[in-house]
């Protein structure tokens, strides 16, 4: 028996997700860089060549952030030839599997356009920007572009949206749980763990309890 299709659940619970209730994020003075952070401790220690190519695509992420790059998945595709060292990054050719093939995500001739159209509604300004890094982050979880490494792209993505606004998350291993296609209040949990990460006092707080 074939296994749902969890990309289209992922695009109905997207549509029904209320995200203009997400918290609105303040731009804080510079300081910590999570995402840097992260590849230099836990990556770095781990596998210190993965860590070298995550700041590699992080640090072209960040250009492009300050270049207002549109975001699409060429623009992906050239970050993640940084992370998996490929000459070559492109849309997968079948359905993509996850979870230990629990989720299924398939593919039709339309997949790719609708993934760059739905990457484009992160500039939608009604949308808070808490709200559209965490439904970019989830578009590329659940659309699954590549073969291989879409949980950093993934996360590559959320920290692009944010910076392109000017705000760097201090912290980025909290985002880093389980998320599935067929939960919109997990959805909207993203979004506000981002808001509350956003805040100086909150993580502050964190770091002073061990959080």
């Amino acid at each position: 028996m074939t296994a749902t299709d969890s990309l289209s659940v992922w695009l109905r619970v997207r549509r029904e997700v209320d995200w203009r209730h997400s918290p609105a994020l303040q731009r804080v003075p510079a300081g910590r860089d999570g995402f840097r952070s992260w590849c230099e401790g836990p990556v770095r220690r781990r596998d210190p060549i993965r860590a070298e190519r995550l700041l590699a695509a992080h640090t072209l992420a960040r250009e492009d952030a300050a270049r207002q790059t549109p975001l699409n998945f060429a623009l992906l595709a050239r970050w993640q030839r940084e992370v998996l060292a490929a000459t070559g990054a492109p849309f997968r050719v079948s359905d993509a599997y996850a979870k230990a093939g629990r989720e299924r995500y398939g593919l039709t001739p339309h997949t790719q356009a609708y993934f760059d159209s739905c990457l484009n509604e992160t500039t939608d300004p009604d949308i808070p920007l808490a709200a559209r890094a965490a439904r970019a982050y989830l578009d590329v979880a659940f659309f699954h572009p590549f073969a291989d490494g879409n949980a950093r792209a993934a996360l590559l993505t959320l920290v692009y949206v944010l910076a392109r606004e000017d705000i760097v998350p201090p912290e980025v291993d909290p985002l880093q749980t389980t998320r599935y296609a067929d939960d919109p209040a997990g959805a909207t949990d993203l979004a506000t763990l981002i808001g509350v990460l956003n805040c100086p006092v909150s993580f502050d707080l964190c770091r002073w309890h061990g959080a």
